[in-house]
C-alpha cells in the first residue's frame, strides 16, 4: 500500500469533516443595552461599552462591537443617550411593608414643629368618625427648628394632641420606630394611668419606658418596648388585606422609581411569610426579597430553625436570616451606652432583648444554617453582641467558616470594637443617611469624642478588610438611594453642610459607596454569586442614572435622577420627562 496516498487521503477527510460539521449557532441576546458609562463593580473589567442580556441572565459585557455579535432582528436595543448604569441597587436594610403602609398613614416626616403635627391630626380628626384610631409616623423632636415650651425628657406632652383629637385615639411613631405618641384618648384605652408616689407601674415593661412627668403624670411618649402598651390596642381592622395589598404595590412602585431592585426586609413575623408567598404565588413579587425573621417571635424563629432555610430557586423570596432587637435608637435616648448620655444624667439607653438570648440564637442559628442580624445603635449594645457572637463561632468553630452574621446600624462603636467587625466576619449594616440626618444633634447625646471617635465609622471599618452593607432604613429615612450615596462620599446633610464634611476622613470613595449599594450588599445576603455586579451569568438587574454619579462635581450629586430601572431583564420603570 502506498503510504503517502493513505496519508494523503486521512488528511482530506479530516478536512472535510470538519468543514460539513454544522458550526455551533452565536447565541443571541433579548436586550443589548449601550450609548453611556456602565459600571459594572465586577473587578475583571469595571467599565464596559455595551451588555446583552439573554431573558432574565447577563449573556456578555464588553465592546459594542462584540456585543453586535450577539443580535439578531428579536434583539432589543436600549441606547442610553449618554445615560449611566450600574448594577441594580439592593436597599441594605428597610421595612418593605412599612414603607408601603407609610404612604397611607400621616406623614410627619417633614414636620418642623410639634404645633405641625397637630394642626395635620386635627385635619385628620375632620375626615374620621369619632372612636376611629389615627396612625402616623415620621416626627423627630431634635429636627424640630422650633420646641414647645413644655418638655420632659426632652419630648412633648400630649395635652396639645389630646385637645384637638378628644374622640379619636391617637398614636404617631417616631421616626425611629424607637417610641411613639399617644393622645389621652389611646391612654384611656390602654389603662394607662397616672402614677402616685407610693404606686407601682403596673404598666412598666421591661426594655421600655413610658416617660412621666413630675407628678407621675404619663406625658403620651412611649419609649422602646413599652410601644407594645398601646399598639395592642389598635384593632386588627386597621390593617385588612386589601390594605396589605395595596401597601405592597406602593411599596414595590416606590422601589422601582429609586432603582431599587433588591430589600433586605428587616424583621418580617408570620403574617408578612404567608403574604409574601402569596404575592410571589401570583406573580407580583416585582423585587428580589431577602427576609429576616423576626426575632419578636422566637416560637417563629424556632419553627423555621427546625425546617431550614428557604433558598429560593427563582431568586425572588429567601428567608435564611434572623433579625434580633437590641436596643433602642439614640433619637428617642434609647441606643445601649458604655457611659451615660451627655444630654441625660445617669441615662445609658435599654437593652432590649437579654444578651443570653442572643448567644443562645447564634448557637442555633449556626447549627440549622442561618445567619443572625442584630440591631445595635450604641456602642455597649454593639460591644456586648460582637462578644456574644465570638462565643458562639469558639463553641461551634465547624460551623462558623461563613457564617456572615450581621449588626444592622453598628452606628455608635468604642474604638476599641472596631477591628473586631473584621476579625470575627461581622457585617455591618450601616446607614449612611442617618449621618446626614442625625449628626447635627448626635453630638449633644454623645460629645465631641464619642462622636469622633467612634461615630459612622465607615472608613476605618472598610480598611480593616470588611465590606459594608448600605440602605436606608427606610421609612425611618426616605428610600432615595441618590440622597444615601451622597451622605456617603460626602458626610454633609442633605443642604450641604458641614463644608468638607463632618468627620471626613470616614467618607466613602465613590466606587466604594457604590459596591455598598450593589456586590456588598449583595455579599451581606449569601448572593454575589448571582447578583450585584454585571457580570455574565448574573441577573439582569440594572438602574440607569440620568448623569455620571462616578464623575460629577459633588454639589451636582443631589441633583440626580433614577431615569431607568431594569428587573429581570426587563424595563419595570422609567422617568416621565
Amino acid at each position: 500500500m502506498n503510504k503517502p496516498k493513505t496519508i494523503l487521503r486521512s488528511l482530506l477527510f479530516i478536512i472535510f469533516s470538519l468543514f460539513s460539521c454544522s458550526t455551533p449557532a452565536q447565541e443571541t441576546g433579548t436586550l443589548l443595552i449601550h450609548g453611556g458609562p456602565i459600571y459594572t463593580v465586577d473587578s475583571t473589567q469595571t467599565k464596559v461599552e455595551a451588555v446583552v442580556v439573554k431573558e432574565s441572565t447577563i449573556l456578555f459585557t464588553g465592546s459594542l462591537q462584540e456585543a453586535e455579535k450577539y443580535k439578531s432582528e428579536k434583539t432589543q436595543i436600549l441606547d442610553l443617550e449618554g445615560k449611566t448604569m450600574t448594577p441594580g441597587l439592593i436597599e441594605g436594610h428597610g421595612h418593605f411593608m412599612g414603607l408601603g403602609f407609610s404612604a397611607l398613614e400621616l406623614d410627619l416626616t417633614n414636620t418642623n414643629s410639634y404645633e405641625e403635627i397637630i394642626d395635620i391630626v386635627a385635619e385628620k380628626v375632620k375626615t374620621v368618625k369619632p372612636g376611629e384610631w389615627i396612625i402616623g409616623a415620621g416626627w423627630h423632636q431634635s429636627k424640630w427648628t422650633e420646641k414647645p415650651e413644655i418638655m420632659v425628657k426632652g419630648f412633648p406632652t400630649h395635652d396639645l394632641l389630646s385637645a384637638v383629637s378628644p374622640d379619636n385615639p391617637v398614636f404617631l411613631s417616631h421616626a425611629s420606630g424607637h417610641a411613639g405618641f399617644a393622645n389621652e384618648a389611646a391612654m384611656d384605652i390602654a389603662g394607662i394611668q397616672v402614677l402616685t408616689k407610693e404606686g407601682l407601674d403596673k404598666s412598666a415593661i421591661e426594655g421600655g419606658e413610658i416617660i412621666r412627668d413630675a407628678l407621675g403624670r404619663p406625658t403620651g411618649i412611649f419609649n422602646e418596648t413599652a410601644q407594645s402598651l398601646i399598639w395592642k390596642h389598635i384593632p386588627d381592622d386597621m390593617y385588612t388585606p386589601e390594605k396589605y395589598i395595596e401597601a405592597f404595590n406602593l411599596a414595590i412602585a416606590a422601589c422601582h422609581k429609586n432603582g431599587i431592585v433588591g430589600f433586605h426586609d428587616a424583621g418580617i413575623g408570620r403574617e408578612n411569610i404567608a403574604f409574601y408567598e402569596k404575592m410571589k404565588s401570583d406573580g407580583k413579587m416585582n423585587v428580589r426579597m431577602y427576609a429576616m425573621l423576626t426575632g419578636r417571635d422566637m416560637g417563629l424563629v424556632d419553627e423555621w430553625l427546625d425546617k431550614g432555610p428557604l433558598i429560593d430557586p427563582d431568586n425572588l423570596l429567601t428567608i435564611r436570616s434572623i433579625k434580633l432587637n437590641c436596643d433602642g435608637a439614640l433619637g428617642s435616648r434609647g441606643a445601649w451606652l458604655l457611659e451615660e448620655y451627655s444630654d441625660q444624667h445617669g441615662h445609658f439607653g435599654h437593652e432590649t432583648l437579654p444578651m443570653t438570648e442572643v448567644k443562645k440564637t447564634a448557637l442555633k442559628a449556626l447549627k440549622d444554617g442561618f445567619q443572625v442580624c442584630s440591631h445595635a445603635i450604641g456602642d455597649r449594645a454593639n460591644r456586648e453582641i460582637l462578644d456574644r457572637y465570638e462565643a458562639a463561632f469558639k463553641d461551634l468553630p465547624e460551623v462558623s467558616q461563613d457564617h456572615r452574621f450581621r449588626i444592622e446600624h453598628a452606628q455608635h462603636l468604642h474604638p476599641d470594637d472596631i477591628p473586631r467587625f473584621a476579625e470575627l466576619g461581622v457585617i455591618p449594616a450601616m446607614q449612611a443617611i442617618h449621618m446626614s440626618s442625625d449628626r447635627p444633634w448626635a453630638i449633644d447625646r454623645l460629645g465631641e469624642k464619642r462622636i469622633k471617635e467612634g461615630a459612622y465609622m465607615w472608613q476605618a471599618l472598610l480598611e480593616s478588610g470588611i465590606p459594608i452593607v448600605n440602605g436606608t432604613d427606610v421609612p425611618v429615612e426616605p428610600l432615595n438611594p441618590i440622597a444615601n450615596l451622597y451622605a456617603s462620599i460626602s458626610r454633609k446633610t442633605l443642604k450641604g453642610f458641614p463644608e468638607g464634611g463632618f468627620e471626613p476622613a470616614q467618607k466613602m470613595t465613590r466606587e466604594e459607596a457604590l459596591r455598598s449599594y450593589t456586590i456588598d450588599a449583595a455579599y451581606g445576603a449569601f448572593e454575589e454569586h448571582i447578583k450585584g455586579s454585571i457580570t455574565p451569568g448574573k441577573l439582569a438587574d440594572f438602574t440607569i442614572y440620568n448623569q455620571d454619579i462616578m464623575t460629577i462635581p459633588e454639589d451636582e450629586f443631589l441633583k440626580t435622577k433614577i431615569a431607568m430601572t431594569i428587573f429581570n431583564g426587563e424595563v419595570v420603570y422609567t422617568k416621565e420627562n
